[in-house]
């Protein structure tokens, strides 16, 4: 049985409020649950502009319709525009989904300032980043997060350090490959990475691997049969205006009787069974800068 489970990225505000309840809809219809990863604190999203000087962003901004995607009013907040919070806004839309069976999750504190800035944090940086985002997701849900996901796919051994003393069930940080343990020097972690293992949609048009009316035949011939398929999709994409791709999708896979699977039950199933592998920092197709992968088997 082929196996897809979503992860489904919340960034910014606009991801939030305007983008997630769609997406959600799109995932009740075809029975879908997902795991929902949501940034905490305040929304920056228009210090990613110091992006500009990375080789292939001015590119990617301009293949992907950026400001189409995300509104112009999101590519300035938190610099012509105040910052509004991004979780701790959306209480009744985060109750609604965990209320209709998808788990919701962390996403980090400041999305553009993890992203962009974890590989300078202290470990006294990195836990106050980290309790500070969970004292508001239980501010806004009421308990504690017990999944986490790092912004951009960016981590660091003494990042992977905190989430351990933090108790999270599973965390979703990388890219590629099956579930495992994250190899530090002399041990291992305690938290089970669940890697995200496919292209998101925004990388394929970046790379011009697929064009947006064609991103649901690209994803349909890259399912890996008998194999655990982690889709991850952004709320901001996928809920606005590269919605229908994902509906016309999805509809395919519930005709065809592919079985959804959620995180927290691949985490239950392959928590003693995962191998241990080094993170290593890899430039995937259509991304600007590398993110975290597990190393590849020998």
């Amino acid at each position: 049985m082929t196996e897809v489970a979503f992860k489904v990225d919340v960034c910014n505000h606009r991801a939030l409020h305007a983008g997630l309840p769609e997406l959600l809809r799109a995932l009740d219809r075809a029975g879908a649950c997902a795991s929902i990863f949501v940034a905490f604190g305040p929304d920056h999203s228009g210090r990613a502009i110091r992006r500009i000087f990375r080789r292939g962003f001015l590119a990617k901004m301009v293949r992907t319709r950026a400001p189409r995607m995300y509104g112009f009013r999101t590519l300035l907040l938190g610099t012509l525009l105040p910052a509004p919070n991004v979780g701790e806004s959306g209480a009744d839309v985060l109750r609604a989904a965990d209320a209709n069976g998808h788990a919701v999750g962390l996403h980090g504190f400041d999305h553009v300032g993890w992203q962009d800035g974890v590989a300078a944090m202290d470990d006294t940086a990195l836990r106050a980043s980290y309790l500070r985002s969970c004292e508001l997701f239980a501010g806004t849900l009421g308990r504690a997060p017990r999944f986490s996901g790092a912004p951009g796919w960016q981590i660091t051994d003494a990042s992977l350090r905190v989430q351990d003393d933090l108790g999270f069930a599973f965390a979703s940080d990388c890219r590629g490959g099956a579930p495992f343990y994250p190899a530090f020097a002399c041990e291992r972690a305690r938290t089970l990475q669940i890697p995200t293992t496919l292209p998101t949609s925004d990388e394929l048009l970046a790379a011009r691997a697929a064009r947006a009316r064609d991103l649901a035949t690209w994803y349909d011939a890259h399912l890996v049969p008998e194999r655990l398929n982690v889709v991850g999709v952004h709320a901001e994409a996928e809920g606005i205006h590269f919605a229908d791709w994902l509906r016309t999708w999805l509809d395919g896979l519930r005709t065809r009787g592919v079985e959804f699977v959620s995180l927290a039950d691949v985490a239950k199933r392959e928590s003693e069974r995962a191998a241990t592998r080094r993170v290593v920092a890899r430039e995937l197709p259509g991304r600007v800068g590398a993110v975290a992968c597990p190393e590849l088997a020998a």
